[in-house]
């Protein structure tokens, strides 16, 4: 590990901690050339999930893109946004269990909906009204009074 004090290439742990959620472990180090005491945060290389779309193009999957959505349809509900990160954590957590490294973004919507019914309704009704692309009012009712 380089010294980000003086660049020198040597340097020792101190001490290692795994996180609570044991997702990475934490470090502390010393350069041996200037004594400086810095913390790195190591964590496991996380393999790349492609998600196909429908136009049949590839994109790397951008949890950006699933908060924002999740964000959208959560506007002006008490949603803090911890708890749509731990959406995204499960979602993630699903991909990699039961997808491998590709899928398709209808499964993702799929299992947005999936996460987004237990914490909160509301929101969920917004992103599946969104999601669904129902065409009309009796489309959508029919689909609310299967799922609750």
């Amino acid at each position: 590990m380089k010294c980000p004090n003086c660049g020198a290439e040597t340097t020792r742990v101190l001490d290692s901690r795994n996180s609570n959620d044991k997702t990475y472990v934490k470090r502390r180090r010393v350069c041996e050339t200037c004594n400086y005491k810095f913390t790195t945060y190591e964590k496991m290389p996380e393999f790349v999930i492609f998600v196909l779309k429908k136009d049949g193009s590839k994109q790397i999957f951008s949890r950006n893109k699933v908060f924002a959505g999740i964000k959208k349809c959560c506007e002006k509900r008490n949603i803090q946004d911890k708890e749509i990160e731990d959406v995204i954590d499960n979602i993630e957590k699903d991909i990699r269990q039961n997808y491998k490294n590709e899928i398709k973004s209808t499964q993702i919507g799929e299992l947005v909906l999936k996460y987004l019914k237990s914490l909160d309704e509301v929101s969920y009704v917004r992103f599946a009204a969104v999601y669904k692309d129902f065409r009309d009012i009796k489309s959508f009712m029919e689909y609310l009074q299967k799922e609750f």
